[in-house]
């Protein structure tokens, strides 16, 4: 092949971010993507019959309107992002239900006695939401832009993180719509690291909504791949990498892979003290997915449920800890959490002839070879009596097999490396510039570093910006926005 400027290894949605934003900079630009197909965490396709476009492993989007990278690129104006009426629910037993309106007045006057608590906890930081994001959306061992929004989030954390986050609560929906956000990290609960995801995701959500890509997660990728290819870039699939010294002569080349796959493919290159560093980088507990087709719409006991995106299924706070506690220890949970998407209910051409898509995960230790379709089935029958009856084919992943989906997962980890308090701050290493590795010209560009997991391409972005100035004296960022 011949040369380029800058290479880029990976096309999930931080590879592409990395990639375009090196194209706008003018120079040429080369994707290499292992699988046949592009996309990482963010793919789209016939899972169980044809006809229904399930998420492969992405569904629902905090981030597509909050992160400042996706904020630049325009992707609102790019692709259709449809707001389901609320960002999420959480079902407890009896009918009962939290529902997270993008309105927190709304919200939480249907909480009752534990309503203005909730809002007096949320209030400062959607109504801040954008600066959040960018306290958030970087290294955490930067001096933040906006230090009063990162002192409120900072004593929001005190509180949710620790044995004090029943302190201001009463009753039991309040507490439980808070962990089922914050049991996304799958990380035993409560802790500082699980806190901070959770309040930032739930002030998305009373701020700019989780948003649903219309034509499934595909659509962002798809956006990504034509802005790149529109400035010259060009992406190559079936093109694994196994050593650097294979590449083709560049500037620079940024690696959407982990701190497992960087020692592998590099070698001898890499000094003593980064290789240690590598070593030491730890994977969490894993996701196991399944897939439903549905002849009508989720039965939930408490129709509040249907206007929801995202559903977190888990019960009262206590059960949901308990459940992430045992997958931590590596058993599978009883009564495990699972996390539910229901897309078709703001994009009904994910489905043909009025039926639908749900899409469906739940937490199991790192490795589990376990079918999660009855299990996953069971917990939701449990707050959607008759939800068997609507089922007409499933599809699903055990951990293991997510592993084989994308190589980024390792042991089914899907935040490809434990979101720790320890591991946000040092991912892989303790740096105000941490995309940037000791070896000449290379960069890692993954989830494996800040701000860590989630389709919101600022790993790649900040990867990116950081080998313009170092590799090619650019220190201006490139525009990003879409022609008018």
């Amino acid at each position: 092949m011949p040369s380029v400027d800058a290479i880029v290894v990976g096309a999930g949605p931080n590879g592409l971010a990395a990639a375009v934003t090196l194209a706008r900079a003018g120079l040429a630009v080369r994707v290499l993507e292992a699988q046949p197909t592009i996309g990482g965490g963010a793919r789209t396709a016939e899972l169980t019959l044809p006809g229904f476009l399930h998420d492969v492993c992405s569904a629902v989007h905090p981030m597509a309107l909050a992160s400042p990278f996706f904020r630049a690129f325009g992707l609102e104006r790019r692709i259709e992002l449809r707001l389901p009426p609320a960002s999420f629910g959480h079902p407890l037993d009896g009918g009962v239900a939290g529902i997270a309106y993008r309105d927190l007045d709304r919200t939480a006057a249907e909480l009752g006695r534990d309503g203005r608590a909730y809002a007096r906890l949320l209030r400062p930081l959607a109504r801040h939401a954008d600066e959040v994001a960018e306290v958030t959306g970087s290294s955490l061992v930067r001096v933040p832009r906006h230090p009063l929004v990162a002192a409120r989030l900072g004593l929001a954390v005190l509180e949710q993180g620790t044995p004090l986050w029943n302190a201001r609560f009463d009753d039991e929906v309040a507490p439980a719509m808070l962990t089922g956000v914050a049991a996304h990290t799958i990380r035993p609960l409560p802790s500082l690291s699980t806190a901070g995801a959770g309040l930032v995701l739930t002030a998305h959500a009373h701020a700019r909504g989780w948003p649903i890509p219309v034509g499934g997660s595909q659509a962002i990728v798809d956006a990504l791949v034509a802005d790149l290819e529109a400035h010259g870039g060009e992406v190559l699939t079936d093109a694994a990498v196994d050593d650097l010294r294979d590449l083709p002569r560049a500037g620079a080349v940024l690696l959407d892979v982990t701190p497992r796959a960087l020692a592998r493919i590099a070698g001898d290159r890499v000094p003593p003290p980064y290789l240690r560093a590598l070593r030491r980088f730890r994977y969490g507990s894993a996701a196991a997915k399944v897939d439903f087709a549905l002849s009508a719409p989720v039965p939930w006991a408490n129709p509040g449920l249907a206007l929801a995106g995202t559903v977190h299924v888990g019960g009262t706070r206590t059960e949901m800890a308990a459940a992430e506690a045992a997958v931590h220890r590596g058993r599978h949970a009883e009564s495990p959490y699972v996390l539910v998407s229901q897309p078709s209910i703001v994009d009904p051409g994910r489905a043909p002839d009025g039926r639908h898509v749900l899409w469906a995960y739940t937490h199991v230790p790192a490795g589990s070879a376990l079918d999660p379709t009855e299990v996953v089935t069971r917990q939701i029958e449990r707050f959607a009596p008759g939800f068997r009856d609507v089922v007409l084919a499933s599809s699903s992943m055990s951990a293991v097999q997510v592993q084989a989906h994308n190589a980024n997962y390792i042991g089914g980890d899907i935040a490809s490396g434990a979101p720790s308090l320890g591991q946000l701050l040092r991912r892989p290493v303790l740096s105000p510039d941490p995309w940037r590795t000791p070896i000449p010209g290379v960069y890692l560009a993954s989830s494996s570093t800040p701000p860590g997991p989630g389709v919101h391409g600022l790993a790649g972005w900040h990867a990116a910006l950081s080998a313009l100035r170092h590799e090619f004296g650019v220190d201006v960022e490139p525009d990003l926005s879409p022609a008018e």
